[in-house]
Parts: structure tokens; sequence; C-alpha cells
């Protein structure tokens, strides 16, 4: 997994890969009966109705466990932290479509859980001299909106903030098992499953590779972009019906994939894209973060799929 070894996450515990194992281990009954309505931690007091950059994500930073980390890409990748906050803007990737609407929502916060400048490290300097770069800072600090990358942290937090806004979204939370990697399902073809999450997560179409009548129970769920070599260990150790993932590398799990089922095995895959995979997980932050703010308005706003089919 070169390219994806590039998006895990610097801290060496969270990162894609850890998604639901680490999570599933984790995350008690007690953890999921307390979601829906997590406060600020006893004894601290509620920030007031003005808050900066930095208030609001001291707030977040107070939830997750062992925070702050030495290590993380979760920086701020443009603004001021000591700026006032307007409104709040929650995304997967803080695109130019996304800034126009924050600007007409009058929210000069992004908290974005992918990068800004299209590497994981957000290095303006990737590609030397990068046009769209510049032009994207500039747009930024026209309007004087900050960008805080929330990606480390939400994936550190107890239930994994995007696993659990993902299977939420699906309506499979209901199945969810803590300490398991896998969700059993009721046994439905395949071709039903990519239409029910074509349907829940909104998404126009998706790439199949395996029959579509094969009754599919067990099904390994990786959003976002875990990487080959996760993404066939957890198909060799958990050998489920089906393998759900974000994005990959085509000449690592789909040719994995196919050769293992013309060689008997029955793990199906269905490929749902990377951003519309884990943009759930972004909602769900508009959910637990707006109890927590008064007098700003949060709001989700997706950047939805980059691609249309022809």
């Amino acid at each position: 997994m070169q390219h994806m070894e590039k998006e895990e996450s610097t801290h060496p515990q969270w990162g894609r890969r850890t998604f639901i194992t680490n999570v599933m281990k984790t995350a008690g009954i007690a953890a999921l009966l307390k979601v829906p309505g997590l406060t600020i931690a006893a004894g601290k007091q509620p920030l007031p109705n003005t808050y900066t950059v930095k208030d609001v994500i001291d707030l977040i930073l107070r939830e997750i466990p062992n925070a702050p980390f030495p290590n993380t890409v979760d920086t701020l990748k443009n603004g001021n932290p000591d700026q006032k906050v307007t409104g709040i803007i929650t995304t997967m990737f803080p695109t130019v479509k996304v800034i126009e609407e924050a600007v007409k929502r009058k929210a000069n916060f992004i908290i974005a859980h992918e990068p800004t400048f299209y590497n994981h490290l957000d290095d303006k300097n990737w590609v030397p001299g990068s046009s769209v770069v510049k032009e994207k800072e500039a747009l930024l600090n026209k309007y004087n909106i900050a960008v805080w990358r929330f990606h480390d942290y939400w994936h550190a937090y107890r239930p994994d903030g995007i696993g659990y806004g993902v299977l939420k979204q699906t309506g499979w939370l209901q199945y969810w098992k803590p300490g398991e990697v896998t969700v059993h399902i009721p046994a439905r073809p395949l071709q039903a499953i990519a239409s029910h999450l074509k349907r829940t997560l909104g998404i126009q179409q998706v790439r199949v590779l395996g029959n579509l009548a094969q009754s599919c129970s067990s099904v390994t769920f990786l959003p976002g972009a875990a990487g080959g070599q996760t993404q066939m260990r957890f198909a060799e150790q958990e050998k489920p019906d089906l393998l759900i993932v974000g994005e990959l590398h085509e000449w690592e799990t789909a040719e994995y994939i196919r050769d293992a089922r013309q060689l008997g095995h029955k793990t199906a895959l269905i490929v749902l894209g990377h951003s519309v995979s884990e943009e759930p997980g972004m909602y769900w932050l508009q959910e637990w973060l707006q109890p927590k703010i008064t007098g700003i308005t949060v709001t989700h706003i997706p950047s939805g799929n980059p691609f249309v089919w022809i």
C-alpha cells in the first residue's frame, strides 16, 4: 500500500487501517449508550457564546482519548487559532464548492476529515508552484476561513467517529458487536446489498466484483482508504461473504478478490468511493458537536463524489 501509507495516520495507534479493528476491541456497550448525548467532561464549564477557533478545537479534544497527540496531521491548515468563529462547517474534503457554500452561510471555520491541499501532510510544495494550491489558499484567505483537519482524532474517538457514523447511516449499527471486525447482517443477495448501500449512502453507482445473486451475511466494512494490505488481510482473516471498501488500488485488492473467487473462495467486493464511504462520519460529527456549542450553528456540507458516470 504505497500511496495509502502516506494517507495513514501519523499517530502510531490511529489511522484508517485501524478503523473498525481498534474501535470494536475497545468500545463497549456502555460507550454506545452514552454516544448520542455526550457532554463536556464533568467539572468543566461550558464555553461562552463567543468562540475562537482554538476554543472549538480545545472543546473537541477534551473528549478524545489521549489528546493532544504528539504527532498528527490534525493541524490548522489555514486561518488563525484566535479568530472568532461565525459558523462551523463539517465535511469530508474542503473543496472549493464547500468553501463557497460556507461563505454563503457566513461560516468561517471548516472542520474537514481529509486534506485541503491534495496530500496527506498538506504540504503546499508537494507539487512545486501549483497554481491550484495558490488559488485555493487565496480563496480561503479572501474570506478569512480557517480549516482544521479532523482525521486522527475522530478515528481515535470511542467509538470511531467515522465508523459509527457510517454504520448508523446504513442502518447496520444494530448488527455491530464490540470486539468484532465483521458485521453480521440478515442474509441478502449481493445485488440487494449494493442497492441498499446506494440508497442509504446516497451513491449514484458502486463497483461490484462477484455473483450478484450470491447470498451475503458476513460483511467486513472498511470505508475510506485502508489500503490493499489491510483489505486483503481482513479478507484472509475474516473470510467474509462480502468485503466493502471505500477506495482501492485496482492492481491490489481487486485482482486479489478476482483470483480468489476463480480459485473457489466466496468473498465478493463492493467499492463505494472514498469520499462517500466516510461522509456519514462527518455528518455525525455535526450531530455530535452542535449540542456542545451554544450560539454557533454547526452545518454539514457533503463534499460528495468527484466523479460522474457516462
